[in-house]
């Protein structure tokens, strides 16, 4: 089923200390619906969110499209939260599992469409060079190639330097699981830039490992 995302963008005023308030007291917030606690966990999470998504699905566009998502199941599910102070996981596990939904999404569109895959980056606008950018394209082509599971778990461990134990509680896996991921999520992507005459050398393989 197509993630739901809201079109209408979220304007939220914040009207309390934010350095002075915990995660703790803004999940207490969220469950009474204050409105300052919606715009804080918005302040609080969204750099956070929008760098995993957008390292995850290599599209600005389409991470400003999840972050929606995330936090529509957030505000929705805030009652849910059995420990106030661990809202940052919390938040960290709706948007892993969104993403996760997101590239399986993407994985499937892809093969049904019967063309190659969509670009996966959005750099436009930014600023680097030529080369650059078909190398940045070129590596998000390669980790597209991946099951949704092994590149999420890729990016999470070396994008985002999460430990195993935290994949594994966010994406809902043993640890034996996301090494194993890991590790053949790893393989292929050393044999394919290994393959590739552009990208062969750009990575220590020791630099792969769990």
């Amino acid at each position: 089923m197509p993630i739901r995302r809201s079109r209408a963008p979220l304007s939220l005023v914040v009207g309390t200390n934010r350095q002075a308030t915990s995660d703790g007291d803004v999940t207490r917030g969220l469950v009474a619906g204050e409105e300052w606690a919606l715009a804080e966990t918005w302040h609080r999470f969204t750099p956070m969110v929008l760098a995993m998504a957008e390292r995850a699905l290599g599209s600005r566009s389409e991470a400003d499209d999840i972050g929606q998502e995330v936090f529509y199941r957030v505000f929705r599910r805030a009652k849910t939260i059995r420990e106030p102070d661990r809202l940052r996981s919390f938040v960290y596990t709706v948007a892993v599992r969104a993403l996760k939904t997101e590239l399986r999404r993407k994985k499937l569109r892809s093969w049904l469409s019967f063309h190659e895959p969509e670009a996966l980056l959005d750099v436009g606008s930014r600023s680097i060079d030529v080369e650059s950018r078909d190398l940045l394209r070129k590596c998000h082509g390669l980790l597209n190639r991946l099951t949704a599971r092994d590149r999420l778990v890729f990016i999470l461990r070396r994008m985002e330097a999460m430990t195993v134990e935290e994949i594994a509680v966010a994406m809902d896996i043993s640890e034996s699981t996301v090494k194993r991921s890991m590790a053949h999520g790893s393989n292929r992507l050393l044999h394919w830039i290994n393959a590739d005459p552009g990208l062969a050398g750009l990575l220590d393989d020791g630099a792969w490992g769990t």
